[in-house]
């Protein structure tokens, strides 16, 4: 589905829950009984669900799940401020977690949970953890386009020549995510000429998936997008991406830009030793087993851990180096509806 850039998207309304009590096993030993942990969740809701069942059989700890998209959850926190009922967000992308993060609303992760994340993998200053990862890549109709005339790099799709050849879903938190890895990256004057080159040669659609569809339909060449996507409808029927490939970009590129997910508990939880305790979890073996074994596609980026057999390592990817932290979701808005895009 096609959508205009300057669609207004609708807050969407959360609804309270109540958690109860329930006991906590933490190493192989009871602890005191306690409540249970909120999660704001705006990771997919399978991928947290999934996390969340495993770490409730291994711990004991009842956990309620809030799900909700990256900005949309991270806004709601800083309103909420130090009565939020979160224990802990987890997100799709690093910019709600630098928003919540610059607010102080975070607590700092404990040191046997960020010493389980390379470096690379988690923002400078340790108030929040990387625990999932996932790559930009453009998508491409390989019934129509040969390797050779693939772009080298994202900045070349602001070419005339590419002029309503390719799509993306500019809306959304993923893409805008790619946006601030560019700032961060290029500059604001170059990031916003390539958004205003965008406006131009673009078409908007309304999710990655919505765009890749497109791409196998014929509707346009190619599209940026995340990776799983397309590992995630092949291990299905593949009939949204049959006469799609994957081009990444690589070279430490912007277009090789692979996105942090994000994971940190909330310095007014009333329920801290939990809350950390799950984050230790997520970034942990079994927690990031949940990547290697489930269906997500989605990159483990714990130290020593293995991401899905089918994906492209990690290390042959020549990511460009993006301090997480610096991510700045508040200047990649104001260029991109300066741009008319959003």
């Amino acid at each position: 589905m096609k959508i205009s850039f300057n669609r207004a998207s609708g807050a969407v309304a959360l609804a309270a829950s109540l958690f109860a009590a329930t006991s906590l096993v933490a190493g192989g030993a009871v602890a005191q009984e306690s409540e249970g942990i909120v999660v704001y969740n705006a990771q997919h809701e399978s991928l947290g669900r999934e996390w969340i069942d495993a770490f409730t059989k291994a711990t004991g700890i009842k956990v309620t799940m809030r799900q909700g998209s990256d900005m949309q959850l991270a806004n709601q926190i800083v309103q909420e401020g130090d009565a939020s009922p979160a224990d802990v967000f987890l997100t799709e992308n690093s910019p709600a977690m630098t928003l919540v993060d610059s607010a102080g609303l975070f607590a700092p992760v404990d040191k046997e949970t960020l010493d389980q994340v390379p470096e690379q993998y988690r923002p400078s200053d340790g108030m929040w953890t990387g625990i999932a990862a996932r790559s930009t890549v453009f998508a491409y109709d390989k019934t129509k386009l040969t390797e050779d005339k693939l772009p080298k790099s994202l900045l070349d799709l602001a070419d005339p020549a590419w002029k309503g050849r390719w799509g993306a879903s500019p809306a959304g938190a993923d893409f805008q995510a790619i946006v601030s890895a560019l700032l961060e990256l290029k500059g604001e004057e170059a990031t916003a000429a390539w958004l205003k080159a965008l406006k131009e040669n673009s078409t908007p659609y309304k999710g990655n998936s919505v765009a890749m569809k497109a791409v196998n339909a014929g509707e346009v060449e190619g599209a940026v997008i995340y990776h799983y996507y397309w590992f995630s409808d092949q291990a299905k029927t593949g009939e949204n991406s049959k006469n799609v490939a994957l081009h990444y970009f690589k070279n430490q590129d912007p277009g090789a830009f692979v996105s942090i997910s994000g994971g940190g508990v909330l310095k007014s939880s009333q329920h801290a030793k939990e809350a950390q305790a799950f984050l230790k979890f997520v970034t942990g073996q079994p927690g990031q087993d949940v990547l290697k074994n489930g269906t997500s596609y989605e990159y483990a980026i714990g130290k020593d851990a293995t991401s899905n057999n089918k994906l492209v390592p990690l290390t042959d990817l020549n990511a460009p180096k993006v301090d997480a932290a610096k991510l700045n979701s508040k200047k990649v808005t104001e260029l991109m509806t300066a741009a008319g895009i959003i």
